[in-house]
């Protein structure tokens, strides 16, 4: 008998690139790497030397300890390929002493594919198509950060952390759980800031555990698909430098130059600077904003090489940029970014907005 399978095959064999031997693969918890906020994408995610709103609990925990809001709210929707992938971050912090300048976070990212039809039983015993045997499922990747920032004693320095947790599942058939450490610390003075952001600094482990019914194993086997196993994967370290420079234009006008080197340490990745252990990737951002008003953004990333188009035997460099803008009203910060500019990549022009509200009790909130 011929059966039919549908997207679960591409989710479940997506999942399948580990095994019980607990390998180090690259692009796990990939989607970790997407960046929150739509500033951040705004900027080509040039963010680890300067970022100091809720954000910074994930791209540079140091920078928690410089967030002046008393309580601060954050939001992000992102949507791809027509609405199939969303995006979604949210995020609520809260200072947490005055004195220390200390700062705590709360967040949770989510990626997922929704309303995916698993059509393993399609036909039923008798070998007829039943289509009220189609199921539909979700692949969901989550992470809940629980983030803390302080000033030391010397209050150019702030230095933080945090816990995350990470669930990944593709409906009842896989499901994993993972904790991972970061690190952050940044020092700024009243035009430079600097960022160091660690991430997985103890390694992160994915444990994956697989169910599938007698039935559903008999149908991957007789479609040459095999059957996955229990298995845990491995988050090597990575760390980011990010380094940033701010001023003013004119009296209206002010500016913000970043820029963000990435190391990976899985292996040869299609960067800018690879080798066997490590490899680099850059990002570049700029922001002018108008009377601390109006934020107009630009930022170039993923440097990649890539088969030419019209020779498919030489390779050409090529990179991402993206633009954004940004409205502050008060207690209350819009923001909204274009990416996949160019035809760079297969993938269609993004849009993401985000935003963000501050309450405050006997003080103001520092530009961020």
């Amino acid at each position: 008998m011929i059966y039919r399978l549908t997207s679960l095959i591409i989710f479940i064999s997506l999942l399948m690139y580990t095994d019980a031997r607990g390998q180090t693969p690259k692009f796990v918890n990939e989607f970790l790497n997407i960046g929150v906020g739509a500033r951040s994408h705004g900027m080509g995610g040039a963010m680890a030397g300067h970022v100091s709103d809720n954000s910074a609990a994930y791209w540079n925990t140091g920078g928690l300890a410089f967030n002046s809001s008393t309580f601060q709210v954050s939001a992000m929707h992102a949507e791809w390929f027509g609405g199939i992938v969303n995006y979604d971050y949210l995020s609520i912090g809260k200072k947490l002493n005055s004195t220390t300048d200390s700062y705590g976070a709360l967040s949770i990212i989510r990626l997922g594919v929704d309303q995916i039809q698993n059509t393993l039983r399609l036909y039923a015993p008798d070998g007829s198509v039943d289509y009220n045997r189609i199921e539909r499922f979700s692949v969901g990747d989550y992470a809940g950060l629980i983030s803390y920032g302080r000033k030391l004693n010397d209050e150019r320095f702030g230095v933080g952390g945090n816990i995350k947790i990470i669930h990944r599942s593709a409906g009842k058939f896989a499901n994993a759980w993972g904790v991972g450490l970061d690190l952050g610390a940044t020092f700024r003075t009243e035009r430079w800031r600097f960022g160091l952001m660690a991430r997985d600094v103890t390694t992160t482990y994915n444990s994956w555990s697989f169910s599938f019914s007698e039935e559903e194993k008999a149908i991957l086997e007789q479609t040459n698909n095999t059957v996955p196993e229990n298995s845990t994967e491995i988050a090597l370290p990575q760390l980011i430098l990010g380094i940033a420079y701010s001023g003013n234009i004119s009296e209206d006008f002010s500016f913000l130059l970043a820029t963000d080197f990435h190391f990976t340490t899985d292996g040869k990745r299609n960067t800018l600077v690879s080798s066997e252990t490590v490899s680099l990737d850059p990002r570049i951002g700029f922001e002018v904003g108008y009377n601390e008003l109006v934020y107009l953004r630009a930022g170039v990333y993923n440097f990649q090489k890539a088969l030419e188009e019209i020779n498919g035997n030489s390779e050409v460099w090529t990179a991402q940029p993206n633009f954004g803008i940004g409205l502050k009203i008060g207690s209350v910060r819009i923001d909204y970014a274009l990416g996949n500019l160019g035809q760079v990549s297969a993938v269609e022009v993004s849009h993401l907005f985000s935003l963000s509200f501050d309450i405050n009790w006997g003080g103001g909130r520092e530009d961020q």
